[in-house]
């Protein structure tokens, strides 16, 4: 799918990958509407790319309902990336009430949601890409990352659940498992003793370079593109995901031939 001419919306658009993702389709040629909270960097951005704004909390669920037909009041949607998150490092023991369903919420519920609302208008226009921002977090176990992990090790499997579900059918997906983006979002994983040795450790083994925000951007722009199903950065952790997929892989080949449309 060329961008050009195409109408894409980004979550967690005010700052760092989503900025960067939003600003690289605008670059080619896409019309771009950025989603987050924050309503003045927002609008910053939204304004340098010639876009439209949508403030949203994606960590309420009222707000998340019905978002989608009121985003297409403005045009409809040929890309979604789902790419809001909060990351969270610390003692699972220690997590306040409340504080694993609200990042369940933002990291997993929320993207879940968005795609069920966006798939039907794509697929009654014949196409559309999903884009679904995970994490190397997601494949490995690093302590203190206990709730962050499993959230995107479940958005990672429902990227995959999708393709299978609407095989066939004119929507691709891409997802998108990264490791350490220049952004700061990691600055909590670097506080919390455990999770900060062993990212001293991984960072010794040459294992965790950080990543710039608009070489991720690129990727990802490419793989819409191209109808690439994967990005994965760094490149020399690439081992991890692959591990993990190899059994998805496995039972996509067995399942091969096996009708998943018909009722």
């Amino acid at each position: 799918m060329k961008l050009r001419g195409r109408r894409v919306l980004v979550t967690g658009g005010s700052r760092g990958i989503g900025a960067a993702i939003a600003r690289g389709c605008a670059t080619a040629g896409a019309d771009v509407a950025v989603m987050a909270r924050s309503r003045d960097e927002l609008e910053k951005v939204a304004a340098d790319i010639g876009g439209r704004a949508y403030v949203t909390d994606l960590a309420d669920p009222s707000q998340v309902d019905g978002l989608i037909a009121r985003v297409e009041g403005d045009g409809p949607i040929d890309v979604l990336v789902n790419n809001a998150g909060i990351d969270e490092a610390g003692s699972f023991l220690d997590m306040s009430d409340g504080r694993i369903a609200h990042l369940l919420q933002v990291n997993l519920v929320a993207p879940m949601e968005l795609c069920r609302q966006v798939i039907p208008g794509m697929v009654s226009r014949g196409g559309g890409h999903l884009v679904n921002v995970s994490s190397m977090a997601g494949t490995n176990s690093v302590p203190g990352l206990a709730a962050y992990s499993a959230s995107k090790s479940g958005l990672s499997h429902f990227t995959a659940l999708l393709r299978a579900e609407f095989k066939g059918l004119p929507v691709s997906t891409t997802l998108v498992e990264v490791g350490v983006i220049e952004t700061g979002m990691a600055d909590h994983v670097r506080t919390y003793g455990p999770s900060a040795r062993a990212w001293r450790r991984l960072e010794r083994l040459q294992l965790i370079p950080e990543i710039r925000p608009e070489k991720l951007a690129a990727a990802v722009v490419g793989a819409v593109e191209h109808g690439r199903r994967h990005v994965r950065l760094p490149r020399r952790d690439a081992m991890y995901p692959l591990l993990v997929e190899a059994p998805r892989r496995m039972t996509e080949w067995l399942l091969a031939g096996v009708d998943a449309q018909t009722k």
